[in-house]
């Protein structure tokens, strides 16, 4: 049983200790991190979330309370005085911030025991992640999971005093709402009190952001829990969290320059990285056409170089079928590729290729005085030489090419860049590149479904010089619509709204629903815009994903407190879970089955 902390009071955390309280008695609360004993002389390394400090347990001084010390054991929870004295110089230890300094004890309490851990409590364990999780609360005891956790913190601080100094309102909105379905599915709430009817939990506040645009309230934000019922990724959970906001009687330019105003805040702030602005704006095609994706990493380049007009009469079948059947050919080359890849690591690039549906790889490896290629028989001199202008071929070079329909060729090349530059050790990890995409296409044309469908939702506002094209050309419009891209991965993402009603009906049109089916699914917010709507515009950051890139972590689980894994279970909790049939009779729900 452990001990009472009654009539102690701490007094200091940790690692909070240094030279400038040598000779004061100071009452430190914490875990057992180590124990050594030496005989008459037992040291203890005690840990908080500061850090760690070095106690002192001598037989001469205290032979009591140098005792009950011989049971201390990792994990014992201890409450203890001393007086805090200078190390010997030979003991210094300069990886402490308290290694100057050691706690002579007088009086110690072991306020709890602890069994075994399952692992061991350190600094980057590589302990498998399905049993950290399962031991969620231990896990988040080490170091490095405190530290991302007190880095989250410190973001959502900076994110809400920036914004409140620029005039926004913090304001909830609700998590029971309706379901209006369009995108990933919504997760539903049985209502015991209706029943047969369900409230859905939010995929984000857009509809309510925008209600509080009509209310007047001119700048909003909120740092609020969103839901999604979908396939996960090892990037994705199924809760997760956005630093979201809403402004009215601004354009584009007003959106990105407060928020690029938030992103320079928190890096200088929170990791004293002052960073270069104004970011890079990019055009949507110009990302694709360039990286091959919307979500450019731009650390290196291997930029994608579009070669259609040079190969579409050229003897190469595959190529010059793919320029005729409206697709392109596009190449990328790796600078000294030739050099550093094996003709077995080339075979594994094609391979690789084809996971995002290309059929093949071609290549060329540029040598002093030849090429080595199976494809350049096809070819006639000045082809080949208008080719090696165009991709800017040297010796040593390896040029890649995929030629197919436009957007599996932008897949392909756009994760092969990514697979080189790894593998050719491309990218400089110190940095953080920032830019924005925008002019991002208004709709998209589903295949499957036979419509169009929103690129982003549909409330995104068209640019007002493609409106023109809406009723004939929809596949040209671009929309207002921008995402802020760090290193490759997006981390937030807006568009100025449609407030026009007229405008807005048409929208609903060209996305296949009927004015009936527009009403039922969002006729509160339309009913609400009958009524005098500012022109209005937002965004929201992936707060998960943001604090993931600026603790320089690979997974979004490390920094959540308690996250799920890829099934979107909870393995700590065991959820989810079933119920007793008591409460699903309740709220009148039959089982299949049963």
């Amino acid at each position: 049983m452990g001990e009472s902390i009654f009539g102690m009071k701490r007094t200091h955390r940790c690692a909070e200790i240094n030279v400038s309280n040598v000779g004061q008695q100071v009452t430190v609360m914490g875990w057992t991190q180590k124990r050594r004993d030496l005989g008459g002389l037992i040291f203890v390394d005690l840990r908080d979330r500061s850090g760690i400090v070095q106690l002192v347990f001598n037989n001469e001084i205290d032979s009591e309370v140098f005792k009950k010390a011989e049971s201390i054991r990792n994990e014992y929870v201890l409450a203890v005085t001393g007086e805090v004295v200078k190390r010997d110089p030979e003991t210094i230890n300069p990886k402490l911030l308290t290694g100057e300094i050691e706690i002579i004890a007088k009086e110690l309490r072991i306020l709890s025991t602890s069994e075994t851990p399952p692992f061991y409590i350190e600094e980057d364990t590589d302990v498998n992640e399905a049993l950290r999780l399962k031991y969620r609360y231990l896990d988040l005891r080490r170091p490095d999971m405190q530290r991302n956790l007190i880095l989250r913190h410190k973001i959502a601080k900076i994110a809400r005093d920036y914004y409140d100094q620029h005039g926004f309102l913090e304001i909830e909105t609700p998590m029971l709402t309706k379901s209006t379905p369009e995108g990933a599915r919504d997760y539903l709430v049985p209502s015991r009190v209706h029943p047969g009817k369900f409230y859905a939990l939010p995929q984000s506040p857009q509809l309510f952001k925008q209600l509080l645009m009509v209310s007047g309230f001119d700048r909003y934000m909120q740092i609020v829990k969103c839901f999604r019922d979908e396939d996960l990724r090892a990037d994705r959970q199924p809760e997760f969290t956005q630093i979201d906001l809403e402004m009215s009687f601004v354009n584009v330019e007003d959106v990105l320059e407060i928020n690029e105003g938030f992103i320079v805040k928190v890096f200088e702030e929170a990791l004293g990285i002052k960073l270069e602005t104004p970011f890079i704006r990019m055009p949507y095609q110009e990302a694709m056409d360039r990286f091959g994706t919307d979500k450019p990493d731009i650390r290196f380049g291997l930029e994608l170089v579009n070669v259609s007009d040079l190969v579409e009469n050229c003897g190469f079948k595959v190529f010059a079928d793919a320029v005729k059947n409206g697709g392109s050919v596009r190449a990328i080359n790796a600078k000294g590729g030739g050099r550093h890849f094996s003709r077995r690591e080339i075979d594994s690039l094609v391979e690789f290729v084809k996971t995002y549906r290309a059929k093949g790889l071609a290549w060329i490896v540029v040598e002093e005085n030849e090429l080595k290629s199976p494809i350049t028989k096809f070819f006639n001199d000045e082809e080949i030489k208008a080719i090696l202008e165009r991709v800017a071929a040297e010796p040593g070079d390896l040029i890649c090419f995929v030629a197919d329909k436009n957007q599996v060729v932008y897949d392909a090349l756009g994760q092969l860049r990514l697979e080189i530059a790894r593998k050719m050790d491309l990218i400089d990890e110190s940095q953080f590149k920032f830019l924005w995409v925008t002019e991002f296409p208004l709709l998209e044309y589903d295949e499957e479904e036979k419509r169009y469908v929103a690129k982003h939702h549909p409330f995104t506002s068209p640019m007002d010089e493609d409106i023109k094209y809406l009723d004939t050309e929809p596949e040209k419009v671009r929309a207002k619509a921008y995402d802020i891209v760090l290193n490759g991965t997006e981390i937030g993402g807006g568009s100025i709204r449609i407030h026009d009603q007229a405008l807005q009906s048409k929208m609903f049109k060209l996305l296949g629903f009927t004015e009936e089916q527009a009403w039922d699914r969002f006729g509160f917010l339309l009913e609400a815009f009958k009524y005098g709507t500012p022109p209005h515009g937002g965004l929201a950051f992936g707060l998960d994903r943001l604090v993931m890139l600026m603790a320089r972590r690979s997974s979004i689980r490390d920094v959540i407190a308690f996250p799920k894994v890829q099934n979107a279970s909870d393995l700590m909790t065991g959820a989810p879970d079933v119920v007793e049939d008591k409460q699903i009779e309740e709220l009148h729900i039959k089982l299949s089955g049963q």
